[in-house]
């Protein structure tokens, strides 16, 4: 009876080793670990053939092609026949404020009202999400995670997804504000500004908001320039967009809701972020004379425009390089939740933009949008080992399969929900 219950007990115990809830945040590194015989893209537009990388104390310290291996106190993993890459990085999403679409207990990004710059995403980020470990099978290692509403939504941060709470996660906190520009066209179904509202013209009252933005703003300036006696949070949250500090995340599609945009630099002098940018395209000469990035949201979309070409929206990424723009690629569907990041900036590269420059619209490019290329978005000496390893090719959907991952150094569990369902259902069914 005894040994009956030893072998369920450690039935069970193997099937709890690798369950979500176990999947623990991994250590710090403790010995150098060497990547050998990879073919290595840095994340900047270059590629290293058959190259080794060093990785020490969490940081790249070597990277080349005659790097000699160590072999104290070392861990050697031959990548011969593998692709490496700079862990992916997710540039605009609701990550751990949101769990499940449709349950209001598990959403956390939206506040009532229109002014809420003061308002932070990391003070309500969830580090045990679900979704998280999703996102690191393929390949995503950095989110930036934003609140939402229906005018300034508030602070984003950036997060690194291997975190025990909000304090592990801040990879770099309160990068920019978010501020949601109506919509000037009117649509049917409710879908335009004011909610449905089509007695109004769209335009008119789109501009009227847009003024009490910048009205906001000017009595933000007029407050920090300012000695004031009494301390405002929502105007004292404004703060490092005037010392550049934090960027103005500006969500918008439409032409004209983009050339507002280049009116708000140019008055303000912040630096500010298009996130959406779908009708981009036609302005990019104006978004590079007046240095303004884009974060693209979403490629597997139909045109805005009904006269444009069906397939215009994938080509907007090779228009936006040829034209000088600093642009990434996100993946800003509810249901993919961001896991078809990759297969986005693959869609890129088969519509004209350069397989590399594809690989930096997901890493090196993201890196210096959010302000951290600095510390992570390319594999180069001094910066944070954030790092996978696939077979196959990472943009290639039939083939990509991401079999290492290494956050800050180290090297992480790549099992999730997901995987774990599969082979549940793969047993129930008696699949080989």
């Amino acid at each position: 009876m005894k040994k009956i219950l030893i072998i369920g007990s450690l039935l069970i115990l193997h099937n709890n080793i690798k369950s979500q809830e176990t999947i623990y945040p991994v250590k710090k590194q403790t010995e150098s670990v060497y990547i050998t015989n990879a073919t290595i893209h840095v994340g900047d537009g270059n590629k290293i053939e058959n190259g080794t990388i060093k990785i020490k104390n969490g940081k790249i310290e070597e990277v080349g092609t005659d790097i000699k291996v160590e072999k104290e106190n070392t861990k050697v993993y031959d990548a011969k026949g593998k692709q490496v890459y700079p862990g992916l990085i997710l540039p605009m999403s609701t990550l751990g404020l949101q769990e499940i679409i449709g349950i209001r207990s598990m959403q956390d990004f939206y506040e009532l009202g229109e002014w809420n710059s003061n308002i932070r995403s990391i003070s309500a980020y969830n580090a045990d999400s679900k979704i998280i470990n999703t996102l690191r099978s393929n390949g995503i290692l950095l989110a930036h995670t934003a609140p939402q509403g229906s005018l300034i939504g508030g602070l984003s941060s950036m997060v690194q997804l291997d975190a025990w709470n909000e304090e592990d996660a801040g990879y770099k906190t309160d990068i920019g504000m978010n501020f949601y520009m109506p919509s000037m066209v009117s649509r049917p179904m409710g879908r335009g500004f004011g909610m449905g509202n089509q007695s109004g013209d769209p335009v008119k009252e789109a501009l009227n908001k847009v003024e009490e933005v910048k009205n906001f703003f000017r009595e933000a300036k007029s407050y920090i320039e300012s000695t004031p006696i009494k301390k405002n949070l929502k105007l004292e949250a404004t703060r490092n967009l005037f010392n550049k500090k934090a960027k103005l995340f500006i969500h918008c599609d439409q032409v004209k809701q983009i050339l507002l945009t280049i009116d708000f630099v140019r008055e303000f002098n912040f630096d500010v972020v298009i996130v959406g940018g779908s009708e981009s395209w036609q302005v990019a000469d104006l978004l590079k004379q007046n240095n303004i990035s884009v974060i693209l949201s979403q490629l597997l979309e139909l045109p805005e425009v009904e006269d444009d070409d069906i397939d215009q929206i994938f080509k907007v990424p090779a228009v936006l390089e040829k034209a000088g723009v600093l642009f990434c690629i996100n993946d800003d569907d509810s249901q993919n939740r961001g896991r078809n990041l990759a297969f986005n900036a693959g869609i890129a590269a088969a519509y004209g933009l350069d397989k590399e420059k594809s690989i930096s619209a997901i890493t090196y490019n993201t890196a210096k949008i959010l302000g951290i290329e600095d510390k992570t978005g390319s594999i180069m000496v001094g910066k944070d080992a954030n790092i996978i390893i696939t077979e196959g090719d990472i943009l290639d959907m039939k083939n990509s399969n991401v079999i290492k991952g290494y956050i800050q150094g180290r090297e992480i569990e790549l099992n999730d929900k997901h995987k774990q369902l599969y082979e549940r259902y793969k047993y129930k069914y008696a699949i080989k």
